[in-house]
């Protein structure tokens, strides 16, 4: 059960005006039918879980009411938001309380996190509704991003008995060579809220079997399921001030580690979001000389080759094109189809479009509503970028879905969120917006090409590079248009969105600076290499100077007997 935390609001934010009851008639979990829910009072939690932050000196940074998207009138948590100095204490904090977890072997380390997914376990559908409940994923999702943090916590159990460093023959006697894996510090990580709990996990179960403390900003807009996450890691046994949760707004949070980075109190950075932001992270890391780890946006391409099966391909179009309703960061963006089959491909997948079940996301739908008010204003702004050259497939209309636009087979009320038409845009010109910007919401375009090397360059060529499919029944074409295409995820006849926890995740481009999570490979982002060298020769040697020298017989040649010529 979530405590209640916060303050009292005094500027409210997210549509605040008439419809701030406590309670709704909204069921909090799918077979909850009927059952008035609370809404959470959430506020930051810096250092112990028993003094949540209140008063501060800062004053009017206000409240943000985080709305159930497929029912607005449900307030699903108050949000009491801080200012800057807010992550700059949490930072503080976790500095003084890493020292101490580094401290704990990291096998038990280890344990923590085991208890943590086996918590989330024991949690598992109560989550996933909350998941449902607050962005509006579908409920089936919902519990798939819960195992995700599952099988994440299985996975880094193993690695708090695996954090190996080497030996190193050493090129002088009475000598050995070590390396090390050290924790960085603190990491301050900043989440985005379309996958709310699973994101969050692949950061804070390797930073913290490494030997990290976190400073955690999730987004406004999932701060109930974030508390829950986060009071899940506490009751695993996470030490206070180990894990620190702090609500902000972007600029505050911002300015807040820019100050921290200033003061030391902030060794390395997590950020999922946008790439424009993430820039600016990047940009603000670099002048603290520190490398952040970027998890941005995506433009993902998918490939129909000539003789792909259709309806498989359709299928994986289908999910990772319109589930979530367009809102992961490896959504299905441009589809590039052979000439050959364009015409009865993009025919069988409007057809399965115009025939998918769209409504609330506790029933069985492909996708539910936008995930917050303000990402169904940019779909809207992004709707006016549709051109006479383009033809609009999917669904009976575009735009929001309401009594006068409606969605044929509809399930649910529309009346009560934020559901908006699919749609499918054939005809995209690679000098489109819509072919060459991630437009996050239920829309993707169609463009053709003839030759491979052709599909591989209007793959890569908005500048993103997250996630790249490829439909053939040719492993040649599969494996050549790997080495072609620049995404950091490559699938064949498989779609573009899906994770397993150890796999490396992560992009190229707009998409990323390289950096990874998941599995073994974003245990460098959480640990720092560290050598020792130990004489015990009882004198000092020095390295390239007092290394014994063999000299070969560089003039020697085989004798006439040694040689292969007569």
């Amino acid at each position: 059960m979530l405590l209640v935390l916060g303050a009292a609001p005094h500027t409210v934010y997210g549509d605040g005006t008439g419809c701030a009851t406590a309670h709704t008639e909204r069921p909090n979990t799918p077979a909850e039918m009927g059952c008035p829910v609370e809404a959470t009072q959430c506020g930051s939690v810096i250092g112990s879980i028993d003094s949540t932050r209140q008063a501060t000196s800062e004053e009017g940074y206000g409240q943000y009411l985080s709305r159930n998207p497929a029912e607005l009138d449900d307030v699903v948590a108050r949000v009491r938001l801080d200012g800057p100095d807010a992550l700059v204490s949490a930072a503080r904090q976790a500095r003084r309380a890493q020292r101490e977890w580094a401290k704990v072997p990291a096998p038990v380390r280890g344990r923590v996190v085991s208890g943590f997914g086996r918590l989330v376990e024991s949690n598992k559908e109560a989550l996933a509704s909350l998941v449902t409940r607050e962005i509006g994923k579908p409920y089936t999702e919902a519990l798939g991003e819960v195992q995700e943090i599952i099988d994440t916590c299985d996975y880094f159990v193993g690695e708090g008995r695996r954090l190996y460093g080497q030996t190193v023959p050493s090129e002088m006697p009475d000598k050995q060579l070590f390396t090390f894996r050290a924790p960085v510090g603190v990491a301050a990580v900043v989440t985005a809220g379309n996958f709310p709990v699973a994101v969050p996990s692949w950061y804070l179960a390797p930073a913290l079997v490494c030997g990290n403390a976190v400073v955690w900003k999730p987004a406004e807009y999932a701060a109930a399921t974030a508390r829950a996450l986060a009071e899940l890691a506490w009751r695993a046994g996470v030490p206070e001030g180990v894990l620190n949760l702090v609500y902000a707004e972007g600029e505050a949070t911002f300015e807040g580690l820019s100050t921290a980075l200033r003061e030391g109190v902030v060794d390395k950075v997590g950020f999922t979001g946008s790439s424009r932001v993430g820039r600016e992270i990047g940009e603000l890391c670099g002048r603290h000389l520190q490398t952040p780890c970027l998890e941005l946006g995506g433009k993902n391409p998918m490939v129909v080759a000539a003789d792909a099966d259709l309806d498989l391909a359709v299928e994986g179009a289908l999910f990772s094109g319109w589930g979530t309703a367009g809102q992961r960061c490896t959504s299905l963006g441009n589809l590039i189809v052979h000439r050959d089959v364009h015409d009865e491909f993009v025919r069988r997948l409007d057809h399965a479009l115009r025939e998918a079940t769209i409504g609330n996301p506790t029933q069985d739908v492909l996708y539910g509503p936008m995930l917050d008010r303000k990402f169904a204003d940019r779909f809207e702004q992004a709707l006016a970028e549709t051109a006479p050259h383009h033809r609009v497939l999917g669904s009976e209309s575009t735009g929001q879905i309401t009594d006068s636009n409606p969605r044929k087979g509809f399930r649910g009320d529309h009346s009560t969120g934020l559901y908006y038409h699919p749609m499918l845009v054939d005809g995209v010109r690679a000098d489109d917006f819509l072919f060459g910007n991630e437009v996050f919401g239920p829309i993707v375009g169609v463009t053709t090409f003839e030759t491979l090397d052709e599909a591989v360059e209007l793959g890569n060529l908005p500048g993103y590079g997250l996630s790249a499919a490829v439909y053939t029944t040719d492993p040649g074409t599969a494996f050549r248009f790997r080495e072609g295409i620049n995404a950091g995820m490559v699938s064949a006849n498989n779609s573009t969105s899906g994770a397993e926890a150890h796999l490396p995740f992560g992009g190229n481009g707009e998409s990323g600076n390289g950096s990874r999570l998941s599995g073994m490979w974003v245990i460098d982002q959480f640990t720092r290499w560290q050598s020792l060298n130990w004489d015990f020769s009882g004198r000092l040697q020095k390295a390239q100077m007092d290394v014994g020298a063999v000299e070969p017989e560089l003039d020697y040649r085989l004798p006439t007997e040694l040689r292969g010529h007569r």
